[in-house]
């Protein structure tokens, strides 16, 4: 997505206007989009001409509309996002007060307006426009003396870092020369690695060259990392996936993507921090009850006395037609990381964020047993 122009008033009032340009972009508009909004963008009417004579004719003209929104449907098998509302807006074509439907189309601009712009919502635009935010993959493609660091998104692929250096060769008996120069170059890496991969975010990197250099490196990596007691990455070791690559150049990353063994782990990595922390929420949930609880009514309880380690979230809620419950949600949002939480918002075209809406979207991990809570008699489905 990018990001074209913002008018945000002091009161979180105004506008922002954005460019889709690739499927994914759609998600994020269905996302950021409510009824109630205004939507400017290019649409089709149908237009009737009647000509001296008499007779009629009609044909599509291309117009500018502003519409507010009072519907908005998804088709999540195409990416397409259609928006339908009542015109607010003097246009020669169509009456005041009309139906029409907009079209979101990839490359064409469009500019949403709200009475609030909540922190949600601002984040969803950051992130859909921010493309280090959402690669979800990171990659070094590598051969001894040459080095890419990546970063892939589903519609592009960024290197961060290029790392060229010369590594003396082996000459019998005296290896030290070889040895020391490969132990540079892989420190090299490491460094570009820790610079640029937002391991938060990232949810799987690919080491990836001809030969055994990949494993030299992941072996020179992790005997690094327990030396010096490097925590980010000895907690993301599982993360790291070791595949063959023609050379240490960029355009090897096709071959590498394409490999089927590596597109089956990838799928499998895809959500892995939101389905470990459902699993982590389950298991709490049937050993330690009085640490696991959903449902909002018992989940804001529990916010209430700062107990909250990790809030687990549906991004369905934050689509309701009801500001009240909008604003309650991302109310409660910014409240666990104001007491410092950990907020997992979970997508509900995930499976993870599917069996968390058969847990009404929201549930949380607390720091500490709440047993009054529990004992307390359920209220339903806590709406």
């Amino acid at each position: 997505m990018k990001l074209v122009g913002k008018e945000i008033d002091k009161d979180s009032k105004g506008s922002i206007t954005l460019t889709p340009e690739n499927p994914e972009d759609m998600w994020h508009a269905y996302n950021i989009i409510t009824v109630g909004d205004t939507i400017r963008g290019s649409t089709f009417r149908k237009v009737q001409t009647e000509s001296s004579t008499g007779t009629s004719s009609s044909s599509r003209v291309r117009l500018t509309l502003t519409l507010r929104v009072e519907g908005i449907d998804f088709d999540t098998q195409g990416c397409m996002l259609r928006v339908k509302g009542r015109n607010v807006t003097e246009n020669e074509h169509v009456k005041m007060g009309a139906y029409h439907t907009i079209d979101l189309e990839l490359n064409r601009k469009f500019t949403l307006g709200k009475s609030e712009w909540d922190s949600i919502t601002m984040e969803r635009v950051e992130s859909a426009c921010d493309p280090t935010v959402h690669a979800d993959l990171g990659a070094v493609i590598m051969q001894e003396g040459i080095a890419h660091v990546c970063l892939i998104t589903p519609a592009m692929t960024l290197v961060r870092a290029k790392l060229e250096t010369t590594i003396p060769r082996k000459r019998k008996g005296h290896c030290d020369q070889h040895d020391k120069g490969l132990q540079k170059f892989f420190d090299q890496i490491m460094q570009a690695l820790l610079r640029h991969v937002n391991f938060d975010v990232v949810k799987c990197v690919l080491l990836a060259s001809p030969g055994f250099v990949k494993d030299q490196f992941y072996e020179y990596m992790f005997q690094v990392a327990v030396k010096m007691d490097n925590k980010l990455l000895l907690e993301n070791k599982s993360k790291f996936v070791l595949v063959h690559a023609s050379s240490g150049f960029k355009h090897s990353l096709k071959e590498v993507l394409s490999d089927p063994t590596v597109t089956a782990k990838l799928a499998d990595t895809k959500a892995a921090a939101e389905v470990k922390a459902l699993e982590q929420f389950y298991t709490i949930l049937q050993l330690d009850p009085d640490r696991a609880f959903y449902g909002v009514k018992h989940v804001e309880c529990a916010n209430e006395s700062q107990a909250i380690e990790t809030l687990l979230i549906s991004d369905e809620l934050f689509r309701s037609q009801n500001i009240g419950e909008r604003k309650r949600y991302v109310s409660l949002v910014e409240s666990v990381r104001e007491n410092g939480g950990d907020v997992k918002i979970f997508s509900s075209l995930h499976v993870s964020g599917e069996q968390l809406g058969q847990l009404t979207g929201v549930a949380a991990i607390l720091r500490f047993p709440m047993a009054d809570m529990s004992d307390e008699s359920s209220d339903g489905e806590d709406t």
